[in-house]
């Protein structure tokens, strides 16, 4: 049986072709995800394990989080500074060959062409001192800093602004920008893309507003000395507060929170692989279904010369496990090859990975062949079932086996038990679940779409002769077309389910994702009253100096500051939003149910009305929040508000923020100008008033509203993208399906063409056909991502996604971009059915 299984599959390599394609792509995807995601992992081992090469030990201030928060969470790297005269006592200790200390913080270079920040959305820059005994950041040109007028900068850097040695530079710091002379450079090659800008100690300390302070101390140990051992000296001779760690570990744990911090690529990708892989299996039973009934001779005749049900069953499934092998071994070789161009990608973003090559972990061979075998295999179950039931008397019949009508009762039964558990746990989720309502929602959406896959055969009849019914009015051709697809509806449901799955999947978002702008408008437009927003474009923060100058500006009545950071709530992350009290309420709507804005004078706490509820916290109550740098302060609730869509869940004043972060620095400025004064005039003013500032924009309601709009699209436009793959397949699926479809039809086709069809007439009538099938997937598909979208929407109203709003003319373009996708995969199968010779076909079998 498996040479009868090999042979089946090598007389008919274009349907070996046809069936693999879904697991090609599928596969590639999972492999390119993981090839991609592992090089990047092993790019950051080595990276910072070089940034720490050399160095033994270092000293630094104890987090008070319980579990420390990495960089990626904002606040983890908040540490205690460390006094001066630290690094004099450790220094002089046994076994320390040289002892060194460090001052950064924050530091933006401008582009001289066009007086923006440089890097957009790319790697930082990270400002610190410059260590005399640097050995990764590698000097190739000039000499160190020296004095507070030099600076040292990357190779990269010094490209992109046009310097060299004794250039000067602008440097964006806390307290504004700084023109500085480019005494050398370095190479940062292996810091994964992030641009320096290295100063002498002194110099640093003031610029940052460290002055006797220092945010570490790296220490390497004399020959022949243990770093253990010279660690646990060091810790022990420390004051309370510090602590020191091997210069491995904090390689191992700079690596491990950017890994966890980049961790949600691995998640996304993986995701969109599956969906594309749960696309191709709905092919795969479709291809092998019809496979089953066109091969049901060729199966009796198998059955007549001996061989048993369990040898038909295992045969067929031996040929998807051949199928899926084959096709997994091209899709890791197709997604290590989309790897490299994915990182190729990343370069071209500025996120340049050190010179690693691509990582082909075992994990990646055997979970993808292993998932590539399985789904096939395991699609083509049901189509191999069928085939053990075929009868030895088929062998002297043409033609193919009805489809018992039972098949389909039972398919009514089931699909109505899937979809009826389904909806309710869909409805269980948006109205009952006190907890986990995301989980069940989404559970529901799930089961749901699961359901109405199963009954789809039910729809395609009713549904086929709709759609068709413009067509029949054109023509035989057309009319033809409606009724092939809709002869065997379990043969166009299976085919129109494919591409039903990934509109729906597009739809969902397009759906969630106008809600979110929606929402997003509407959040500002209830809650902004400020005149002018006053941002950095790249997200990066703002100096102080901005809020300072625009507060002189005689124009402006109001200025809010808003800072924002991460803190510790019950070993939880949690953001907090600090403010102005005093201008808080002219800038913005607070929405004060209880309490005082006041109350945060007195270092008191607002928290959002639904956040309390969930703690059961009233006015009076303490909040327990851990900072990195203070440790737990028990904050007193000053107040509750029923209005988190701008200023988060817990608000602080900035006295209190400042008591508890090292980092002062702005997210944004609100700006309430004067009503006297009309607000083009109002606009330039504050313009000028930070004119000497670069990176500082300047936006009204507006513009910012549509800024804000177009980051979502800007995400959204990504999303759909990778879900075009799943289209894609389902895509290949239509024409497969077709292409099959012609070969079981070929007698007929042969019939039509005596009677007199042309080959022009053909064509349009498999044309027609497939552009059916697709609006049926289409129409399926929108139908469920939108109620997938309203469902997930109101499922977020707590989270600010308060409006639910349907894209109907883009989800109109998706129709008839199904239809015309529907022409180009029917292309090739028309052709094919054309080119039939009408003697030969009507002489078929």
């Amino acid at each position: 049986m498996l040479r009868a299984s090999l042979k089946s599959l090598l007389a008919r390599k274009m349907r070996l072709a046809l069936t693999g394609i879904a697991v090609v792509l599928g596969v590639a995807f999972v492999a390119g995800t993981y090839v991609l995601t592992d090089t990047m992992n092993a790019a950051f081992d080595e990276g910072f394990a070089s940034a720490s090469a050399g160095i033994d030990v270092v000293v630094r201030g104890e987090s008070d989080f319980q579990e420390v928060i990495g960089s990626a969470s904002g606040g983890g790297d908040d540490r205690r500074p460390i006094p001066e005269a630290v690094l004099e006592d450790v220094s002089v200790l046994p076994g320390v060959a040289s002892a060194g200390g460090e001052a950064s913080g924050f530091a933006q270079f401008i582009d001289p062409k066009t007086g923006d920040p440089l890097g957009g959305f790319g790697p930082p820059t990270l400002g610190s001192s410059w260590d005399p005994r640097e050995i990764v950041l590698r000097l190739v040109e000039g000499s160190p800093p020296a004095g507070p007028a030099e600076v040292v900068i990357d190779e990269a850097s010094a490209q992109d602004v046009g310097a060299r040695v004794g250039s000067k530079v602008e440097v964006v710091l806390e307290d504004g920008p700084s023109t500085s002379t480019v005494s050398g450079l370095v190479d940062a090659s292996d810091l994964l893309g992030v641009r320096v800008a290295l100063f002498d100690l002194p110099t640093a300390q003031k610029l940052f507003d460290k002055e006797g302070q220092l945010d570490s101390i790296t220490v390497v140990a004399e020959p022949g000395t243990d770093s253990g051992d010279l660690r646990a000296q060091i810790d022990a001779a420390l004051p309370d507060g510090y602590e020191a760690i091997l210069g491995t570990t904090q390689a191992q744990e700079g690596a491990e929170s950017l890994k966890e911090g980049l961790g949600f690529i691995r998640t996304a990708l993986l995701v969109f692989a599956f969906v594309a892989l749960f696309v191709g299996a709905f092919i795969i039973f479709n291809t092998f279904s019809i496979i089953v009934a066109q091969r049901s001779r060729e199966l009796g005749l198998l059955r007549a010369l001996g061989a048993s049900r369990r040898q038909v069953l295992g045969a067929t499934l031996t040929e998807a496990a051949i199928v899926g092998l084959f096709a997994s071994i091209v899709g890791v070789l197709a997604g290590i090859g989309l790897a490299i161009g994915l990182k190729g990608l990343l370069t071209a973003f500025g996120l340049e990975l050190p010179g690693t090559g691509t990582q082909i972990e075992v994990r990646t061979l055997v979970v993808s062949l292993v998932l590539g075998v399985v789904v096939t295999a395991l699609s083509a179950v049901l189509p191999a079932r069928r085939s053990a039931t075929v009868a030895p008397i088929e062998a002297l019949r043409e033609g193919t086996q009805a489809v018992p009508r039972a098949s389909l009762r039972r398919r009514l039964i089931i699909g109505a038990i899937v979809s009826i558990a389904g909806v309710a746990s869909l409805l269980y989720g948006l109205f009952a679940a006190a907890s986990s309502q995301l989980q069940f929602v989404g559970l529901g959406v799930f089961v749901t779409f699961l359901g109405v896959a199963v009954l789809a055969p039910l729809f395609a009849r009713p549904l086929s002769s709709f759609i068709g019914a413009p067509l029949a009015r054109l023509g035989i051709t057309g009319y033809l077309g409606r009724e092939n697809a809709k002869r065997n509806p379990r043969r166009t449901a299976s085919t129109a389910s494919a591409l039903m799955i990934g509109l729906a999947l597009v739809a969902f978002v397009s759906v969630l994702g106008a809600s979110l702008k929606a929402s997003t408008t509407a959040a500002l437009e209830d809650t902004l009253k400020a005149d002018l927003i006053v941002l950095n474009p790249t997200f990066q923060p703002l100096s102080t100096k901005a809020a300072t100058q625009i507060e002189a500006v005689p124009e402006v009545d109001a200025v809010t500051r808003v800072r924002q950071e991460v803190f510790q709530l019950e070993k939880n992350t949690a953001f907090v939003t600090a403010v102005d009290p005093a201008t808080v309420e002219q800038t913005t709507s607070v929405g004060m149910i209880e309490g005082s804005v006041d109350s945060l004078n007195d270092g008191m706490v607002l928290v959002f009305s639904g956040t309390a509820e969930d703690h059961g916290w009233t006015v009076g109550d303490v909040v327990p929040m851990r900072f990195a740098l203070t440790g737990l302060q028990e904050i007193q609730i000053g107040g509750l508000y029923d209005e988190d869509r701008l200023l988060d869940d817990f608000v602080i004043s900035l006295e209190t923020y400042d008591a508890n972060y090292l980092e002062g620095l702005d997210s944004f400025l609100l700006v309430k100008g004067s009503t006297s004064v009309p607000p083009k005039t109002l606009a330039g003013a504050v313009e000028g008033a930070v004119a000497d500032l670069p990176g500082v924009e300047v936006q009204d309601q507006a513009t910012f509203r549509e800024t804000q709009a177009g980051f979502i699209d800007q995400l959204l436009n990504l999303i759909s993208a990778l879900l075009s793959l799943a289209i894609l397949i389902a895509l290949f699926g239509i024409a497969n399906t077709l292409s099959l479809s012609i070969f079981e039809r070929t007698r007929e086709l042969g019939l039509l063409r005596a009677v007199g069809m042309t080959r022009r007439q053909l064509r349009s009538m498999v044309r027609w056909e497939a552009v059916i099938i697709a609006i049926l997937g289409a129409v399926l598909g929108l139908t469920l991502g939108i109620l997938f979208g309203w469902a997930l929407q109101q499922a977020l109203v707590s989270e600010g996604i308060t409006e639910l709003a349907i894209p109907t003319g883009q989800l109109i373009g998706y129709v008839i971009f199904a239809g015309l996708a529907g022409v180009v995969t029917a292309l090739l199968p028309a052709r094919r059915a054309a080119k039939l010779k009408v003697l030969d076909a009507i002489a078929y079998e």
